[in-house]
């Protein structure tokens, strides 16, 4: 066998073994990537596990690599097992309810809440006059739809149509609020301007004034089980001005 024939063979054979080790290399999956389908919601959970652990970094300085390799679980003093201190809301209606709710749900947030108040408020005021019963389950508590409901049928027998203009949300504040067990709850004072005309079958008004904006105030209360997953909340009490 000639010399340049033994070089190709030692060649081929150098390079059939660099090409099984970069095969056993890039080929090989890590985690639980075997198997699994893309999982949007998981790697959303990611996403915001990523964005979490880089503001804590810009806080405290980057984690060390012996600190990425523990999980660290949330207990009921706050996040990582450090003591968590009470927020302090000052003089504002309902400030020691909002500590309790806030130490029981490190996600509350009073503002935060009251935005979602408002856009709850005029769902429901919207649907109450449509007669939509379907959006309206999920928002109330049972006791409060079986009132809406209640009202509704009656205007549905009736024959009679309410038609409703929310012309716009004046204010929309906390006025109590209070935990009673894992369960919060949040009183909102709302003063809205609306336009409510009641309708007969025939399209005659038998209530209200379609040309009059009513500045009303509405007091509600809304609930909310602490230890849930679902951060929802529902309506449990709505009552006028003393």
């Amino acid at each position: 066998m000639g010399t340049g024939l033994l070089d190709i063979i030692i060649l081929g054979a150098i390079a059939a073994f660099l090409v099984l080790r970069l095969r056993s290399v890039l080929g090989k999956r890590t985690g639980h990537q075997g198997g699994r389908e893309y999982d949007p919601f998981h790697q959303e959970q990611m996403r915001r596990r990523q964005e979490q652990a880089r503001g804590r970094g810009e806080q405290g300085g980057e984690p060390s690599g012996e600190e990425d390799k523990v999980v660290h679980l949330p207990d009921s003093r706050g996040d990582a097992g450090r003591e968590e201190a009470a927020p302090d809301y000052g003089d504002r209606p309902g400030a020691a309810g909002l500590t309790r709710i806030k130490l029981a749900d490190r996600e509350f947030d009073p503002d935060q809440f009251v935005q979602g108040a408002r856009a709850a408020f005029e769902m429901i005021v919207g649907a109450f006059a449509q007669g939509d019963a379907k959006t309206l389950r999920p928002l109330l508590s049972d006791d409060v739809y079986s009132d809406f409901a209640g009202a509704i049928e009656q205007r549905r027998e009736a024959g009679e149509r309410l038609e409703t203009t929310l012309v716009g949300i004046k204010s929309a504040d906390i006025v109590d609020a209070d935990l009673r067990g894992k369960t919060a709850f949040v009183t909102v004072k709302f003063v809205s301007e609306q336009v409510n005309v009641t309708y007969d079958e025939e399209g005659r008004v038998v209530d209200g004034d379609p040309s009059e904006v009513e500045t009303i105030t509405d007091i509600w209360t809304f609930a909310r089980n602490t230890s849930s997953r679902d951060p929802n909340w529902s309506l449990v009490a709505t009552a006028a001005p003393n």
